[in-house]
């Protein structure tokens, strides 16, 4: 009997969860609607972007965390290889678009003290958290309990790294080095995708010489051209490239304030886009209009899927890496000028340093992480 009950089951359409469906769904159009009655269909394009955002992340099961941790541990280099596939197809509009066209501009950040010691931080609490930026949200958004804990941290961790950062740019370091100030808007699209060439040829030849597979799955290449195509979106529609960590950021300052902390001596927040991001409804913020659509994005795909796990909560310690590895990434991030998106992905496919620099940093520090996984009873791979 129970042979010819699996039996039935092989093939079966996947059991969708309506009532996760329909929220994410409902929700969606609704505050599309409302920005859209606002007047501001651009921001209403980022919201749709979002979500599609959401969907493909956790239809291609497309992890940084994930990937970092196999190439580090084990040499597999296909996920990496496939992040540096979407970097390029953002790259191919971002650097010529940037530099040609007013009105618009690429992630750049000054090379210092900051964006290297934010960047390591934030690769040690990825690796706790089991997360990044957008893995957070999109993990969230399908489903998991244990991510919500370290969103929750990481909205906390960005406002404190908030009130940090104006004494670590006052340290120094070197001004933003963008290609196409040096080569031409087409010259330096030249050399960002001779750049991601000769990382991937390093990582590739790394695999090898570890006796590792270095191509990546067919729905994973899938999925990182998806994304970068919907990158490319994000950027036309806000002007810049797509960013997740400085909504969090928004976000926790603004519950702050409503419990009464008093953000008028915080230097950050006197500066011209926080404090008008502070003042300001979040739906006129760009980053948080990707990430609000992100998050039913992902419950939409996961809910038509299967239904949710209705499963025990991981341990205790566990929960407490969530945590940990939330407040890192937040603070680091902020101090780090973003994550694997706004600093990695939209800044190397701005042809700006900074996003290599941050890169080797944060690689840095997922080895760290990586280490420190066992004490919180999370595996090595």
């Amino acid at each position: 009997m129970s042979t010819a009950v699996e039996t039935s089951t092989i093939g079966a359409p996947p059991r969708l969860d309506w009532p996760f469906l329909l929220a994410a769904v409902l929700g969606t159009a609704v505050l599309v609607a409302l920005v859209a009655l606002d007047g501001q269909p651009a921001s209403a394009a980022l919201v749709m972007l979002g979500f599609a955002l959401g969907v493909a992340f956790l239809k291609a099961e497309f992890s940084f965390t994930a990937a970092w941790r196999r190439f580090l541990v084990k040499g597999e280099a296909g996920g990496l290889l496939a992040a540096l596939l979407l970097i390029a197809v953002a790259a191919l509009v971002i650097v010529p678009v940037a530099a040609l066209v007013p009105g618009f501009g690429g992630a750049i950040a000054p090379i210092g003290p900051s964006l290297v010691v934010g960047a390591f931080v934030f690769g040690i609490g990825m690796q706790l958290a089991n997360g990044c930026g957008s893995g957070t949200l999109y993990t969230a958004g399908g489903g998991s309990g244990r991510m919500l804990i370290a969103l929750a941290l990481f909205i906390v961790g960005s406002v404190i790294g908030s009130l940090h950062l104006p004494a670590f740019l006052a340290l120094g370091g070197v001004d933003p080095i963008l290609a196409s100030n040096y080569f031409g808007p087409w010259g330096g699209l030249a050399v960002t995708l001779a750049s991601l060439a000769a990382v991937a040829l390093v990582i590739a030849l790394i695999a090898r010489a570890r006796g590792a597979s270095f191509g990546p799955r067919p729905l994973l290449i899938i999925g990182a051209i998806a994304i970068g195509l919907i990158s490319v979106g994000v950027f036309l529609a806000g002007h810049h490239p797509w960013s997740v960590t400085f909504g969090f950021t928004v976000w926790g300052a603004k519950l702050a304030a409503l419990a009464g902390f008093d953000f008028s001596g915080a230097e950050f927040w006197q500066w011209p886009g926080p404090k008008r991001a502070l003042a300001e409804s979040i739906l006129s913020d760009t980053s948080s209009l990707t990430d609000l659509g992100m998050i039913p994005g992902a419950m939409a795909a996961a809910a038509a899927s299967k239904p949710f796990a209705r499963t025990a909560w991981p341990p205790a310690r566990s929960l407490f890496a969530a945590a940990v590895g939330g407040l890192l990434m937040g603070w680091g991030a902020r101090i780090g000028f973003g994550c694997n998106i706004g600093a990695f992905v939209g800044g190397v496919a701005s042809g700006s340093l900074h996003g290599w620099v941050w890169f080797a940093a944060a690689l840095g520090g997922c080895a760290i992480g990586i280490r420190l996984r066992p004490l919180f009873g999370l595996s090595r791979e």
